[in-house]
């Protein structure tokens, strides 16, 4: 894809679902009483992994263009799949069904394609095994493919044990893998994290009628809790506008001169929309308008303009807040006055690419004054990017930020293998394109 400067942006767009509350939309539907209605669902590839591996467990899944309908079986009733189930490049989708999974009278396999199993699984499998689930990396190196045993203990249901884990990292996904385990599990089960991450499955579980709860600690740490139930009740969700999508449009607006775009129905829950905070502290100029709360997930639609940034530092607690828009995040520091230090984020080096090598690459092949780190990166801010050729490495995420680089740089760019961007925002380049033409 060759991407020519842009000289204004102008408009307003929905970007689609979110797509962590896209994918817990569908696994909770699957296994709770009656039918759950989705709108605004992420229709990217990964969601759809999870779709297809729910429908080889028995589940009826139906999609139209504006609604997906999950026929639920219950807490119990997940059929034994007939072949691997097949997670595609999603993590999400791997490390949450794994704990549903767990909890199952039968044997199943997870695998992804090339780049999802070389990503870490022993941060589950730590805590599931603890719970009695059986689960093996099949090639003993902690990653997938995936298999986890039927384990019965005598024959009866409950086969897993409530614990309380501490775990090493704030992470969404290890939270909720054991808090689903936990639906199926003898006891409490409670997980501490150091510091609290995404809290969608916490609040979308209590609104499928789970009994769950959580609390801040003194000292930063967050712990959530579940108790087992018998039953799960579908639900009507209207999926809020992914931050994560909007974080594109957003630098997008605040790099690109005089440009003014109203980004609509974004999801502002805390605990995702840390970009904003970042955003307002480097100067930006956001306004917040119709601001809504759906079923606990807080919404507005955001009226953005051109503003100049200065340099920050991005560190500590709001890192699990923003983890996937540091590629953006650093871009923007790119055009910034001044520097930007980006730390305490050592989880870039697991996502789909290192991503503190692949921002850093992209940055220098645009012109940055960039230095990786060993939890981030130090950028140089002030000087102008030109146009240069930016490998995504398959990355959506690395596409879709140098994409946005290249609005506002001097001369042409190309980004190699930005089909990728299907992962997350199938349509993004026509949304950019449309964009320059309303201005």
């Amino acid at each position: 894809m060759e991407i020519k400067p842009a000289k204004r942006l102008c408009g307003k767009l929905h970007v689609p679902g979110d797509k962590s509350i896209s994918h817990r939309c569908v696994m909770f539907g699957a296994i709770s009483e009656g039918t759950t209605e989705i709108t605004n669902f992420l229709e990217g590839a990964d969601c759809l992994s999870t779709i297809r591996c729910f429908r080889e467990m028995g589940v009826e899944i139906e999609q139209t263009s504006s609604q997906i309908q999950v026929h639920g079986r219950g807490l119990h009733g997940l059929r034994a799949p007939m072949k691997t189930l097949d997670v595609g490049n999603s993590g999400t989708t791997t490390r949450l069904i794994s704990g549903v999974l767990s909890g199952q009278p039968f044997c199943s396999v997870l695998s992804g394609d090339d780049s999802l199993n070389t990503r870490p699984m022993k941060r589950i499998i730590e805590p599931l095994s603890l719970m009695g689930a059986d689960i093996e990396s099949l090639h003993g190196n902690g990653c997938a493919p995936l298999r986890i045993n039927a384990h019965l203990q005598a024959g009866t249901f409950p086969a897993l044990t409530g614990i309380s884990y501490h775990s090493k990292v704030a992470s969404a996904q290890v939270k909720s893998a054991v808090l689903l385990a936990g639906l199926y599990a003898e006891g409490m089960t409670q997980v501490t994290e150091p510091a609290l991450s995404r809290n969608h499955t916490e609040l979308m579980l209590k609104e499928f009628g789970a009994d769950v709860s959580s609390h801040i600690h003194k000292d930063g740490t967050y712990t959530a809790s579940i108790l087992p139930c018998t039953k799960l009740f579908a639900q009507k969700i209207r999926v809020p506008g992914d931050i994560s999508s909007a974080a594109y449009f957003i630098a997008a607006a605040l790099l690109v001169p005089d440009s003014e775009i109203l980004i609509q129905n974004v999801g502002i829950n805390p605990t995702r929309a840390g970009i904003l905070s970042v955003c307002q502290d480097m100067g930006a100029d956001i306004t917040y308008l119709n601001r809504n709360d759906n079923g606990g997930e807080p919404t507005a639609d955001l009226l953005v303009r051109t503003s100049r940034l200065h340099g920050v530092t991005v560190e500590g607690e709001v890192i699990p807040a923003l983890i996937d828009e540091i590629p953006m995040i650093a871009v923007m520091a790119a055009f910034a006055d001044g520097k930007t230090v980006i730390k305490d984020a050592s989880e870039l080096k697991v996502k789909e690419t290192d991503r503190i090598l692949t921002t850093t690459e992209g940055l220098r092949a645009m012109g940055a004054d960039v230095i990786p780190t060993g939890d981030g990166m130090i950028i140089c801010g002030g000087r102008p990017l030109h146009g240069g050729c930016v490998d995504s490495h398959l990355d959506h995420r690395i596409a879709m930020a140098f994409s946005v680089a290249a609005l506002a740089a001097e001369g042409n760019t190309v980004i190699q293998n930005s089909q990728c961007v299907d992962i997350s925002y199938p349509g993004f380049f026509d949304v950019l394109q449309k964009l320059q033409e309303k201005a």
